[in-house]
């Protein structure tokens, strides 16, 4: 039997204007707005990039990205089996482990153009040990982006406003010419997540 929490859960998306439109237009997830929002304003999404995809179950970011990537490739990596999506190569790893990094870069063969990633730890019902876990993926991301992206690349990741942020912030500027941060819209009122915009490597 469900518990209330999650049978309030269940209601509020179904009241979710987000989640509806997602099933009215075939997403997978009410997430893929988050990433349309996204990529309107900074323009991240060409017919020709090279994009990969970190924490992609369902699929809705990648369905996004399918339908505006034409002529480039696509990788997409979660722990989680996600069902096949046209023109996107699936990859069932653990993306922290260096070993899964490693094949991501021998896979591409070359540095690619965007990064995207919707990450985030389990939640654990404590929002400051939940947003330092994810900033802490995020550190990650960030750390791997400045090794695989081009000198032109993008990144866009999850990060949750709290502990760490600054953190996050000052490593961001360390490593990128410009940072930005967006909570698009879709983002639900009451969550702390925004998302970092990060655009054409530094020389170090």
């Amino acid at each position: 039997m469900k518990n209330k929490s999650s049978k309030s859960w269940i209601i509020n998306q179904h009241r979710d204007q987000y989640f509806k439109q997602a099933k009215i237009e075939g997403y997978r997830s009410r997430a893929a707005f988050k990433l349309i929002e996204i990529n309107s304003k900074f323009k991240i999404l060409k017919k020709n990039t090279n994009l990969l995809d970190l924490g992609s179950y369902p699929g809705g970011w990648s369905q996004v990205a399918s339908k505006k990537i034409l002529n480039g490739k696509i990788v997409s990596v979660d722990m989680k089996e996600m069902k096949p999506i046209s023109n996107v190569k699936f990859f069932k790893k653990d993306f922290l482990q260096e070993e899964s990094q490693d094949f991501i870069f021998s896979y591409f063969g070359e540095k690619i153009d965007v990064i995207i990633s919707d990450m985030a730890a389990d939640t654990t019902g404590n929002r400051d040990l939940d947003s330092i876990r994810t900033n802490s993926i995020c550190l990650e991301v960030l750390n791997f982006s400045s090794k695989i992206l081009n000198s032109k690349g993008i990144l866009v990741s999850k990060i949750f406003m709290g502990q760490d942020f600054e953190l996050v912030k000052k490593e961001a500027k360390i490593k990128f010419n410009k940072v930005n941060f967006y909570k698009p819209n879709s983002s639900r009122t009451n969550s702390k997540e925004t998302y970092l915009h990060c655009q054409g490597l530094k020389t170090l």
